[in-house]
This record gives C-alpha cells, sequence and structure tokens, in this order.
C-alpha cells in the first residue's frame, strides 16, 4: 500500500486508527441482487461436471475438482472425492487454456487468502514455462441480463470487505483477472497485485535499468503485466478493488459500456493506472461512472513487500503514467468523490472523450501532484467542487524518481485543461486552483474544430498563482485560450478570487476580488489546504446561481455561498475525503495481526 503522508502527528495515530475501525464497523451491507438460490447437486462420483449456475466456493484449504464439488462452503476433509467443500484456487472455475467450468449468472466466492495466479499454480496444469505469459483465466462468462451478472466476490463483500483476498499474478502472466467479451458482470472485495519491484520494459531505450523485469526466459518471476483486462465488454460493476503494483496497467480496458467502478483504488502500476487503449478500436459508450476512485503513484514500480514507490518514470524515458487514460472514446463520463494522485503523466486525462452526445461530469475531485496536468477533458464538460493543484514538479529530486527533462510539467502542467470540439461548453464551479505549471487554466481548439460558438463559464472560483517552475522569473498565469481559433469572448467569469498570477486581468472579473489573498489554510504549494479561514474574503462572496448544493466534502453550502471548493466551516483533516477505505483496511489488517502482504 502506498501511503500518502497525512497532516497528523504520530500522537494523534491511535485516534485516527480507532475513528477507521469505527466507520468501517458502521459500514451498510451492500445493496447488490442477491446470490442465486441454491444450485443442483454435484454429480456422482467419477462423473464429468458441466458448468452449472449457482454459488461456488474457493478456500485455501479446499481441494481440486475430483477432490470437492466447490458447492460448500468448507475445507476439504482430508480425504474421498466429490466431497460436499470448496475449491482450493479460483483456476478450477476458470482454468488456464481452458473454458469456465461455472456458468454465466454464477456467483464465486474466495475466501481470504493468498492465491497465486500464473503458471505453477493450482490447476494451471496445462501451463508451460516457456509460454507462462499465457497462463491466465479464460473470459469470465457473462450473466445472462444486467439483473443477473455473473459476480467475482471476495468474502466479506457483503460486511464492508475489510480484509479482502489476494489475487497475485507470477510468471509474466498477461493478466489476472480477463473480462475480454464479458457483459453482465461483478467483480468485488478483491486485492489485485503481483510480488515483484519490477516493470516490463522499464527504460526500454536506455538499456533497462534495475527495476526491469526479466521477460525472455522462465523463470521470470512474481511479476504480472496487467491487473484487470477487458474489452468488449458492457455492464460491468466493479468495486472494493485494491489493483496495485503490477509490472503495466493496474487495467487496461477498452470498448466498454455502461461500467461503474466505485470504492476501488488503482496504485504503483509501473506503466499506467487505467489504460483505456487497447489494441484496434477503444471506443467505449453508455455511461461509465467512478465514485470513489483513487488513482495514485502510477508510473512506477512498487517494492515488495513494502508497497513503497521506486523507479517512477515518465513519457521522456518511454514510460507513460497517466492515472487514467484513453483512446478515441465516446459515451458519458461521471467522475465522483475521487481522487488522482502523484502519478508521473496527467491524472485524470480524458483528452479523447468526444463525439455526437459525449459528455464528461467530474464532481468533488481531487487532483495534485501529478507531474503532466491535473484535469484534461475534451468535448462539453462540467466541473465543480475540484481541488486541482498542479505541484506537477513533484518528481523532481526524489529518490523514487527516474525522471528525464521534460517529464516535470509536461504539457504544461495545468490545474485545468478543456480541450474543445465545435460547438462545445465547458463549465468550472465552485472550484479552487492552484499550480507551478505555465497557467492554471488553457482552453484549446482540439484539431481545430471550432466555429466560435464555444464557451467556458467560470462561476465562484479561486485561481491562486505560483511561481512558475519553468521560468521562475515569473508566476503562472491564471488562463489562456488559442486565440486563433477560439472567439475573443470564449471566457465568461465572474465571483472569481484571482491572485499571485502572471498578468492578471484588467479589469477584474464582475463580482470578483483580484491581487487579494482569499484567506486558505495552507497557501503554500507543498503544502496547499484549500480549507477557509475565518475572516476569508470567500465567504458567503458567491452566487447561487449554478452552484452545487454541497461542497467538495458535501457539507452544505450557505445562500450565498462561499467562493471555492469548500464551504467555510468545521473540517478533518483533507486526506480522510479520498483516503477512508485504504486507511480501515489497514486499521483492520492491524487489529487482526496481519500485515498488508499476508
Amino acid at each position: 500500500m502506498i501511503r500518502r503522508p497525512l497532516r497528523v502527528t504520530a500522537r494523534l495515530a491511535p485516534f485516527f486508527i480507532t475513528l477507521a475501525l469505527i466507520l468501517a464497523a458502521c459500514l451498510p451491507a451492500s445493496e447488490a441482487t442477491e446470490l442465486p438460490d441454491t444450485p443442483p447437486p454435484p454429480p456422482p462420483s467419477g462423473q464429468t461436471r458441466t458448468a452449472a449456475q449457482g454459488t461456488y466456493y474457493v478456500r485455501p484449504l479446499g481441494g481440486s475438482p475430483a477432490q470437492c464439488t466447490g458447492l460448500v462452503d468448507a475445507d476439504y476433509p482430508g480425504s474421498g472425492t466429490v466431497q460436499p467443500c470448496a475449491w482450493d484456487h479460483p483456476f478450477r472455475a476458470f482454468p488456464p487454456d481452458g473454458t469456465a467450468q461455472i456458468a454465466g449468472g454464477s456467483a464465486l466466492i474466495i475466501a481470504y487468502g493468498q492465491y497465486q495466479m500464473g503458471y505453477g499454480a493450482p490447476g494451471a496444469d496445462a501451463c508451460e514455462a516457456d509460454g507462462a505469459y499465457a497462463c491466465h483465466m479464460p473470459p469470465i462468462p457473462g450473466g445472462p441480463a444486467p439483473g443477473s451478472p455473473t459476480r467475482i466476490l471476495g468474502a466479506g463483500w457483503d460486511t464492508g470487505c475489510a480484509v479482502p483476498p489476494q489475487l497475485w499474478g507470477t510468471e509474466r502472466a498477461t493478466m489476472v483477472l480477463n473480462l475480454d467479451g464479458s457483459d453482465n458482470i461483478e467483480v468485488a472485495c478483491l486485492e489485485i497485485t503481483d510480488r515483484s519491484g519490477c516493470v516490463e520494459d522499464h527504460y526500454h531505450g536506455l538499456g533497462g535499468s534495475q527495476y526491469t523485469c526479466v521477460r525472455d526466459t522462465p523463470p521470470f518471476g512474481p511479476w504480472a503485466a496487467v491487473g484487470l483486462y477487458a474489452a468488449d465488454s458492457s455492464n460491468v460493476y466493479l468495486h472494493h478493488l485494491d489493483i496495485h503494483g503490477l509490472a503495466v496497467d493496474g487495467v487496461h480496458a477498452g470498448r466498454l459500456s455502461d461500467w461503474t467502478v466505485e470504492d476501488v483504488r488503482i496504485a504503483a502500476n509501473g506503466w499506467s493506472g487505467w489504460n483505456g487503449d487497447i489494441d484496434d478500436a477503444d471506443s467505449n459508450s453508455g455511461t461509465m461512472t467512478f465514485r470513489r476512485f483513487t488513482v495514485e503513484w502510477n508510473g512506477c514500480a512498487e517494492t515488495y513487500p513494502g508497497q513503497q514507490p521506486v523507479g517512477c518514470w515518465g513519457q521522456q524515458s518511454g514510460g507513460y503514467g497517466d492515472g487514467i487514460g484513453t483512446g478515441e472514446t465516446g459515451g458519458h463520463w461521471l467522475i465522483e468523490d475521487s481522487a488522482f494522485l502523484h502519478n508521473t503523466s496527467d491524472g485524470l486525462d480524458l483528452l479523447y472523450v468526444h463525439g455526437e452526445g459525449a459528455t464528461i461530469t467530474v464532481r468533488r475531485t481531487v487532483a495534485r501532484g501529478n507531474a503532466g496536468d491535473q484535469i484534461k477533458t475534451s468535448g462539453s464538460t462540467h466541473i465543480e467542487n475540484a481541488l486541482a493543484v498542479s505541484d506537477c514538479s513533484f518528481f523532481e529530486g526524489k529518490p523514487f524518481s527516474n525522471f528525464a527533462e521534460g517529464d516535470s510539467c509536461r504539457s504544461g502542467g495545468s490545474a485545468v485543461a478543456f480541450n474543445l470540439h465545435t460547438g462545445d461548453q465547458a463549465t468550472l464551479i465552485n472550484s479552487t486552483l492552484t499550480g507551478e505549471g505555465d497557467c492554471l487554466l488553457i482552453a484549446v481548439c482540439e484539431q481545430g474544430q471550432c466555429d466560435g460558438s464555444e464557451s467556458v463559464t467560470l462561476r465562484n472560483n479561486i485561481l491562486y498563482g505560483h511561481t512558475d517552475w519553468y521560468q521562475p522569473e515569473e508566476n503562472t498565469c491564471y488562463y489562456w485560450y488559442d486565440d486563433r481559433v477560439l472567439p475573443s469572448d470564449l471566457l465568461d467569469i465572474s465571483y472569481a478570487i484571482i491572485q499571485d498570477v502572471k498578468s492578471p486581468p484588467e479589469p477584474c472579473p464582475p463580482n470578483s476580488q483580484c491581487g487579494i489573498s482569499p484567506g486558505l489554510a495552507n497557501e503554500s504549494l507543498d503544502a496547499f489546504d484549500g480549507h477557509l479561514q475565518e475572516g476569508s474574503p470567500a465567504i458567503d462572496a458567491g452566487t447561487a446561481a449554478g452552484a452545487p448544493a454541497t461542497d467538495i466534502e458535501r457539507r452544505p453550502r450557505t445562500a450565498p455561498p462561499d467562493i471555492g471548493a469548500y464551504e467555510y466551516g468545521e473540517w478533518e483533516p483533507s486526506a480522510w475525503l479520498y483516503l477512508p477505505a485504504i486507511t480501515r483496511r489497514a486499521a483492520f489488517l492491524a487489529a487482526a495481526g496481519l500485515g498488508i502482504g499476508q
């Protein structure tokens, strides 16, 4: 687990661990659909099982299909065949180089434990050492309908998922979970990782590095390329997943439709977090929903078992580094209560979302410490209650960084970048932007496809500049747009506080305050905290027109609302906005006497 440093002293640590335990214990049970009814009895001894719909179980002390039916959540008794007990490994349900042994619409419940996924694992008898990269499960069979999904669930999925089972890839497995062509799927309460601190093809243009994975001859070591792969997949629900430390991508997925991702962390994967650029066409459709989604430290290797970032690299060295990025795609993208932190390129990169009806909505989201743009969008976009802190030189000089010249503040390092097509409307409401890139906010006409009907509307925002990292003789600018193809009246801004920026607007925008401190809890870039202090000029200075009902931490806004992402009032440490699930899990593991990697 990558631990972001909290602004909490060691003296207060017991308090927060206790609070985390209380919060987790109070979590309501999942409201997911009920498990299927009791399946038919197992076949008589000696007969081959055919895939049937039902509820199946995996336990570390279960048995093979010859020993256990898989239909009962119990250990193998030690003798006998076709006993009423669980299987010993997920490969029993999804054998490599084979077909699924459970039917679509079934549930597979995996007990707590560590399950090796790849060559040498139980059920991987068909795999060969030289071709170990292909030793992974076949596609999970889809459920018969959206309301009857196939479900892959870690035990505890319905009680808060305090301690999920671990699936760890090994011997260069191409993927751990396979959703290629899988529709109507639910995957929940799993830790997906490997047990190596290597990155595939790390520094490949320079002959490799100490973090480069072995991939030419076996044994390859305990690493896997991708945590979850998906293509041509619709109606999928991912929740309570911790996908970290893979050698390439946490998720590699495209041509998706109507996916929902909630309470998922994707961290410290060697190339990127969520890579939406797959072979051939990539375009997604329907609604792509992400809630309580934490994407951090991607573009870095992750040590094992310490789970700390090392070997962080960017695109100038041949890497990638986006937290989330896509190929050309449509769809309605909804991101709420999420965080994009310390990725080695852009944090949230939705540059290629466009096409008829495509939209992007971002609410209550933090993006900071990413080496490129913090939030980059395309097409019709609405952002509200965002904190975008573009300390884009974060990785410079860090002992865990292998950055080359040009990796820091890549592509300008904007806090927010709008990329517009013909007629696109972009809005930024009640947000707080700061940074050291070239500009805090930019608007670009993507591929020259603009006709003057485009617009960018800003209301109730704080724009706070700092020294430009590339040009330290000046500060970052507050706004730039491509005046060659975009209209001169593109920006409609009012009810703003603008401070310490290069070329401040003259005159100051309507109902705005320029050249005045917004009165924040911490205005330094390294420790920026956008909470308002008593006496802040942002308090009650906004307009209620178009303002959200709550702030970034879901506190009610007054009328008139405050300017910026935070409404004035008492507040908890801001890290709890986007790290509660991680902290809860660590606290439960400690209480159970278990280490993170156990």
